[in-house]
Parts: C-alpha cells; structure tokens; sequence
C-alpha cells in the first residue's frame, strides 16, 4: 500500500485489485430498528473481479446491507473489513477511493450540468498523480453510459432513467476497486437495463468488484458471477446463479410460484411466474 501526502495529511493510496480477493467483508452485521430486526448477523465477501448481484423480496434487507457497508446505517453488532482493515481506520477520503456508491436516491437540488455531476466523481483523486487524467476519465465514464449528449444540461432536467445513468457515469468516473449500486436499473428501459449490467461486467473484467441490488432476476442470472439471496435479514443462498436461482427456493421466497427455463441463447436461468392465462373466447 503506497502513502502520499496530500497537504498536511497523509493518505494510503488503495493497491490494484487482485482478483478473487475479497477488497470488503461484512462479518456478523446485525441490524434493528426498534424492534424490527433488519440484519440478522449477514456474513459476506465482496471479491475483485466478480460482479455480485443481491436479490431479495423488498423489505429483506438488501439496501441496509449496502448501507451498513458505506458506514450510512450503524451496525447493533458485527463489522465491515475494507482492503483488510475495519472501515472506520480509513479516513472519508481513503475510502471513496476505494469504493464508490450509487444509492436509490439520486436528488440534487442545485442546478448543477450533467458534466459536473460526472466531474464530481473524481474528487477523491484532486491532487493526486491520477488527477492528471481526469477528462479522459469522466469522458470515457459519459461515453460508456451514453450520457455525452446530455453534458450542458442541468441534471434537474433529466428523466429518471436519464439521471440514473448520469448518476452510474460519475461512479464509473471516480475509478475505485468496489462499485456499489443499488437499483441502478428501476427507472431504466430495457436497453439501459441490458447496458448497466454490461458496464458491470467489464468494470469487474479489469479487475474489480462490482454489488448490485437488482430486482429483475433474470438481469442477476444472465450477468451475474454470484447472487446473494437476501430473506428476513438473512442470506439464505450464495453461490452461481444456476445454484441460487432455483424454482422452489425462489417460489419460496417471494411467496409467489415460479418456473425456472434456459435462456435459448446464453443458458443463463430465466424466471417465469406462473400465471393464469386470459379465456378465449
């Protein structure tokens, strides 16, 4: 691990990715509101170049897990290791170095172009040598999510999907091991569906470690290299998504019956819900 000093502080820079090696951890993360048990004692690794999708019915705990690990959610036990250290030894800057978050909510009151928004993504790095590379960057992060056009715009203008891939450039733009994402695609249509879990799989192709909290399970088998199912606080499976996307543990699950097909072109699962077809008449 390589240490400069930025001003008056030093800083540990993050070392690259090696794949297969867990760059966070969450050991025994136990969470409550009240008494609602969120979290019950969630065990997980998150490993270089690996894209990771957490699935889950709503209300099972995917979010606070994302929360627990950006420190946004305090843990009633357990912890969470990043680059091998617990997280609060790392400084605010140290860690948005190493991973960057896109959460739910998206909002930005002030009326800031959609190049500042992206630009905005390589604030961890100001200062420091791989600043000198920040245009390439931010522009390779617009063109990747196709929101090039949308540069002079403020980004109050936009649609929800059009924010939510800005919202995905500047996180590709601030270059970190880990990418954390959480429901990047609810607002999306299908094509910028298909395009975010392209993105995450050539983002965990270079060598780093990608989270998704997606709801489309069939998105989580066809792009996926594991899936953590989530249910009542806990993760019920984790492994390949032809091990964890099963018809009965699904059916299970999301209290509804399901049926399990081969996608015809790739063999990655695809999710049926059993349904009622119309009469004819």
């Amino acid at each position: 691990m390589s240490i400069i000093t930025v001003g008056r502080s030093a800083v540990r820079r993050p070392e690259f990715p090696v794949a297969g090696k867990p760059i966070i951890s969450v050991r025994g993360a136990e969470v409550s509101f009240g008494e609602r048990t969120i979290l019950a004692g969630i065990d997980l690794d998150i490993r270089c170049g690996e894209v990771l999708a957490i699935v889950g019915p709503n209300g099972a705990g995917k979010s606070t897990l994302v929360n627990v690990i950006t420190a946004d959610v305090e843990l009633g036990a357990g912890k969470v290791f990043i680059d091998d250290e617990v997280e609060y030894s790392w400084s605010t800057r140290e860690l948005a170095m190493r991973r960057a978050v896109l959460l739910q909510d998206i909002g930005m009151a002030f009326p800031f172009t959609v190049l500042e928004v992206v630009e905005m993504g390589r604030s961890p790095w100001a200062g420091m040598r791989e600043s000198q590379h920040d245009d390439l960057i931010v522009a390779g992060s617009m063109s990747r999510t196709e929101t090039v056009q949308f540069a002079a715009r403020k980004f109050t203008s936009l649609s929800g999907g059009e924010k939510a891939r800005v919202a995905l450039a500047r996180v590709l733009a601030q270059a970190t091991p880990a990418l954390l994402l959480d429901e990047p695609t609810a607002p999306m249509d299908i094509r910028h569906q298909e395009l975010v879990l392209q993105q995450a799989r050539g983002y965990a192709s270079t060598g780093g470690a990608v989270v998704i909290i997606v709801h489309n399970l069939d998105l989580a088998g066809a792009y996926a290299d594991r899936i953590a199912m989530i249910s009542d606080g806990s993760i019920i499976a984790d492994g390949p998504p032809a091990e964890v996307l099963t018809a009965d543990r699904i059916s299970d699950v999301y209290d509804y019956p399901v049926s399990i097909v081969a996608d015809p072109n790739t063999g990655a699962p695809l999710v049926v819900p059993v349904r009622v077809g119309r009469k004819e008449d």
